[in-house]
């Protein structure tokens, strides 16, 4: 079984840019999926980005393509999430998320098996 820790959010400015990091233990993350999620006050979870297990595919949610970059390390059994120009509409509590699987990586929620703690990012103007 795989755990999932969250790390790197934190209060920051509109415009600013932040990196988000899911580490794992208990097993290497090279044969798992990750994904990202976010749920924001008031309002459901939302996938944000996803990643196969090669690193080589990868998939974002319509709100954050073009300024959200998902990629992974697995000799350091780390997913990143680069976030740029960030906006208030950013602000939310992230997840990182799990699942063992070659090759395909997952946009639903009910598909992960393993969830982080979550990370909170505010945003503020």
């Amino acid at each position: 079984q795989v755990q999932l820790v969250e790390s790197g959010g934190g209060l920051v400015q509109v415009g600013a840019s932040l990196r988000l990091s899911c580490t794992a233990s208990g097993r290497t993350l090279s044969r798992y999926a990750v994904g990202w999620f976010r749920r924001a006050p008031g309002r459901e979870r939302e996938f944000v980005a996803a990643i196969d297990s090669s690193g080589y595919a990868t998939g974002y949610g319509d709100s954050v393509k073009g300024r959200f970059t998902i990629s992974r390390d697995n000799a350091k059994n780390t997913v990143h999430l680069q976030i740029t120009r960030l906006e208030a509409e950013d602000t939310a509590v992230y997840y990182c998320a799990g699942k063992d699987a070659i090759k395909y990586y997952f946009i639903a929620s009910r598909e992960y098996d393993y969830w982080g703690q979550g990370t909170q990012v505010i945003v503020s103007s």
